[in-house]
């Protein structure tokens, strides 16, 4: 079955998820302008070993997406997320640059010393990495857990999974500004804010 998003393919490949594709591409439309999409060559939904787990991901200009979400939303957060990372192709110079990694270093700084106060042992030089850490990641999932980093990164973070690395940190916001209240993206990380006005204004 195929679908577009703008002139961009979509392909669901296999077991036919719980939500309407044409209203989801549909839905897509309406978050996304097209000139958003300009590094997305074709979009799959179904059930991919690319995933390795994850609910989407963006490589070769591809997005993967699971066809185990149970609503449009869902489906949404995982494709605006992944067109987030599409973009850093063409603007990821102008992104991460030094006030950026500063905002966010600023920020994992913050996060240690909750951590600490609350009994949590982790070492300040890992927690100083900007870039993806699997053993990193693994402490936030499973050692603190989500659900209590919720709690801890609140008004610190715009959601914890923003806090694994500066790659999810943009793309986290970016998924933010066009699903959520730009005003408290804009209040909690406003370098963050600015860089993804100047990607999407561009």
């Amino acid at each position: 079955m195929e679908s577009h998003i703008y002139n961009v393919p979509l392909f669901l490949v296999g077991e036919h998820p719980e939500v309407s594709i044409p209203d989801f591409c549909a839905d897509a439309e309406e978050v996304l302008s097209s000139h958003l999409l300009s590094h997305v060559d074709v979009v799959y939904v179904g059930e991919f070993r690319e995933l390795n787990g994850r609910n989407a991901i963006f490589t070769n200009g591809a997005i993967y997406m699971t066809n185990q979400e149970s609503t449009i939303e869902d489906m949404l957060e995982n494709f605006v997320h992944e067109v987030a990372h599409s973009l850093e192709q063409s603007f990821g110079t102008e992104i991460y640059a030094d006030d950026l990694i500063e905002e966010f270093r600023g920020k994992r700084k913050s996060l240690f010393h909750i951590l600490k106060a609350h009994g949590y042992e982790v070492s300040p030089i890992m927690c100083g990495f900007t870039e993806y850490n699997a053993q990193f990641d693994k402490f936030l999932a499973d050692e603190v857990g989500y659900p209590t980093l919720l709690t801890l990164t609140m008004g610190l973070f715009a959601s914890p999974y923003a806090a694994t690395s500066i790659q999810e940190y943009f793309a986290n916001g970016f998924e933010k500004y066009f699903l959520e209240d730009r005003r408290t993206l804009r209040k909690i990380s406003p370098i963050l804010y600015n860089k993804i006005e100047a990607v999407v204004n561009v």
